[in-house]
């Protein structure tokens, strides 16, 4: 299994309200000097918000929504305050009730 951590919030804010394209544009640049492989996804309508071990955290999130996954939980934490705005979390895929988690990124 693998840990995955993740902000989500609203879409609009995500896509729109937030310069996110270009902080993870900057990101995918600088792995790429680096030669690492990409860690990290925007995910529109994260499935994996509907899992009931994450109910807690889908309800602090207006729909439609959107997330950034990572296995870096460094990043994450980053993400958390350049956006403010967004609800933090993880969980462990695949599992009984997140068995694909990054299908639709």
């Amino acid at each position: 299994m693998t840990t995955y951590h993740f902000v989500a919030a609203s879409e609009r804010f995500l896509t729109q309200e937030e310069p996110l394209e270009e902080v993870l544009k900057e990101r995918r640049r600088n792995y790429a000097e680096q030669g690492k492989d990409i860690d990290f996804w925007l995910v529109r309508h994260p499935a994996f918000l509907q899992a009931a071990e994450l109910s807690s955290i889908a309800a602090k999130v207006p729909t439609p929504s959107a997330a950034v996954v990572s296995t870096d939980p460094r990043f994450i934490t980053f993400m958390k305050l350049r956006l403010e705005f967004v609800a933090e979390g993880r969980f462990e895929a695949p599992s009984t009730t997140i068995p694909d988690a990054l299908a639709e990124a």
